[in-house]
């Protein structure tokens, strides 16, 4: 209902609730302990291996004997499964999204007051997304370590002008002309909408981002790679842009070397959830390095089994700052890789690494010999005439190809996307589709690839006809 009277205000008047919405949410996140929370961050980053395993046993020495007695969802498991020791991580069971969409209250600890928390909701790409409660403490620890390793490794703090790309409907979808973003003054933010990237109009958005002086980007990976396209097609260059970072997404190769290109400043991605149970940031040695103060990590095969370091699998994770919510052996639905412990960066910090996030696990195709294919990226190099393109699973033996073709794009072009995709997927059937643009998912993102065949296909069922 709010959002609705939101978006029926003249243009203009929109960046007034959009700041009063901004001073609140400031309240929420900083405090007079930040800057030395900011600190004692960067003091824990030359802390070892074994501090660091040292110190996250203590806190699950804390975490889980509570949570196994005051959380509703985990007394009746726990109830139900005596005799196994419930301070040891891994004998709790792997939580699954859908468990906390049906009832998150029963994931709070028991007798605490919600009106004295900050609800949050995750983004929501299913379209379903999951109600979060934060405590100002965890809410101040989480935002600092934001302002410590998002911002200030690269030189800019919660005090710079910035512009983002992010999934809040700020203005209405169905709006076809400028202006397409609103000023929040309470951050200095100017917030842009991921909904109209439209070639037409990143003009607009360009000048937007100039007139709000800009200090850095944050944004969505495609929302920031569509404006960066726009700028070197008109050859436009924003000056004082200071560093890039990318969230949301994952951030390719051909897509830092495109913003690069176009904003003529260091790109870096960082990666972080809602839920609160993982996050990392990417150091100017080009290393992701994980927070380890934020969760505890696995990397599990389909047998919810451990993988080897390098080796990609799904990420579960507990989480550490956020006790009155804990959520344990928490499946994200992204698939990451685990550097070996111990592994060292060139930039001196000793957090540990993060060999790549690969995207959601939900994004991972199936071929009909009962191959998972994970990594398309090598199939759309930038050197193709493609501004954007999706490829959807619609069956084991058929691809839908969504694309907005560039200059120079021929039958050969769909030739060779065809065989690359066959040399990977098996003889499946590629369907294209070309497109002025491709719609954003409900959260504003651009899911470039996406899997909606049924499980029960995925396990072995023939494929369709």
């Amino acid at each position: 209902m709010l959002l609705g009277l939101y978006h029926r205000l003249p243009a203009h008047m929109r960046s007034l609730p959009a700041t009063l919405r901004g001073l609140y949410l400031r309240w929420w996140r900083y405090g007079p302990q930040t800057e030395q929370m900011v600190r004692e961050a960067h003091e824990r980053e030359s802390w070892s291996r074994e501090q660091w395993d040292r110190w996250q046993e203590e806190q699950l020495q804390k975490l889980l004997p509570r949570a196994a007695k005051q959380v509703p969802v985990y007394r009746a498991w726990w109830n139900e499964h005596k005799g196994i020791a419930n301070d040891r991580l891994e004998n709790w069971p792997i939580l699954e999204k859908e468990s906390i969409r049906r009832a998150p209250e029963s994931f709070v600890e028991e007798g605490l007051d919600l009106s004295k928390f900050l609800c949050e909701q995750t983004s929501g790409s299913t379209g379903t997304p999951l109600k979060l409660w934060w405590s100002r403490e965890t809410t101040h620890k989480w935002y600092a370590l934001f302002e410590a390793r998002w911002r200030l490794w690269n030189g800019v703090s919660r005090k710079s002008r910035w512009a983002i790309l992010g999934g809040q409907l700020i203005v209405p979808v169905s709006q076809t002309k400028p202006p397409f973003w609103v000023s929040n003054m309470a951050f200095q933010q100017l917030y842009l909408s991921s909904y109209h990237l439209k070639p037409e109009w990143i003009g607009y958005y360009l000048d937007a981002i100039e007139q709000h002086r800009a200090e850095y980007l944050w944004g969505y990976t495609s929302a920031l790679v569509a404006i960066a396209r726009g700028a070197i097609e008109a050859n436009r260059r924003l000056p004082g842009i200071r560093v890039v970072l990318t969230n949301g997404e994952p951030l390719e190769q051909q897509d830092r070397e495109l913003l690069q290109a176009a904003f003529n400043c260091p790109v870096r991605e960082t990666y972080g959830l809602s839920e609160i149970v993982t996050a990392a940031s990417e150091c100017t040695a080009g290393t992701l390095h994980s927070w380890p103060e934020v969760g505890v990590i696995e990397v599990l095969d389909e047998n919810n089994r451990p993988v080897p370091p390098g080796t990609v699998g799904d990420l579960v994770c507990t989480g550490l700052l956020n006790s009155d919510m804990p959520l344990i052996r928490y499946r994200t639905g992204d698939r990451a890789a685990l550097a070996p412990p111990g592994t060292l960066c060139s930039c001196g910090r000793a957090l540990p690494i993060m060999r790549c996030v690969e995207g959601r696990s939900d994004d991972v195709l199936y071929t009909t010999d009962g191959r998972s294919v994970g990594r398309l990226d090598p199939v759309l190099k930038s050197d193709l005439p493609i501004v954007e393109s999706q490829i959807i699973q619609e069956a084991t033996n058929r691809i839908r190809f969504r694309y907005v073709a560039a200059e120079g794009f021929t039958d050969l072009t769909e030739k060779r996307i065809t065989e690359q995709l066959q040399q990977r997927l098996g003889k499946v059937q590629v369907v294209w589709e070309r497109m002025d643009y491709i719609p954003r998912s409900a959260n504003g993102k651009l899911r470039t690839v996406l899997c909606t065949i049924p499980d029960k296909e995925r396990l072995g069922v023939p494929p369709l006809a």
